[in-house]
């Protein structure tokens, strides 16, 4: 049985990319996502934002952190991993993060129901309570 670990996001820099180096001079780059959703509950929509950590590296980290900024829109390719680690005072931590080997910047105006061509909330398939049969 082989596993199989793909993500693609897109949403909006929660933070400036943050660009550091590894000893061996490997480009690490990170920064925040909020990836935004919205579901139906009833006759009303609710919102919801999903916030998750994002690191690349290598050429594609240094122009992140040159290019990109906090607000900016990107689709990023990956994918999950769980980091676990021990904090200064002894103190463990762990948290899940995407590994992105992928990160488009897109167009000004390219947003869901903005007219770029992504489709909109009005654009999906009925539920099935809404159904007529």
């Amino acid at each position: 049985m082989s596993n199989f670990n793909k993500v693609i996001l897109m949403g909006r820099l929660t933070r400036d990319p943050e660009l550091r180096y590894t000893p061996s001079g490997l480009a690490v780059s990170s920064f925040g996502l909020a990836v935004n959703s919205r579901t139906r509950q009833g006759e009303e929509w609710k919102d919801e934002v999903c916030f998750i950590d994002i690191v690349l590296f290598g050429k594609q980290a240094e122009n992140c952190s040159e290019y990109l900024s906090k607000g900016k829109l990107v689709l990023v390719e990956g994918r999950l991993r769980w980091r676990s680690w021990e904090s200064e005072g002894g103190q463990k931590k762990s948290k899940h993060e995407v590994l992105a080997n992928m990160v488009r910047f897109m167009p000004k105006g390219a947003e869901p129901g903005a007219g770029g061509g992504f489709p909109s909330e009005a654009d999906e398939p009925p539920l099935e309570d809404d159904l007529p049969f």
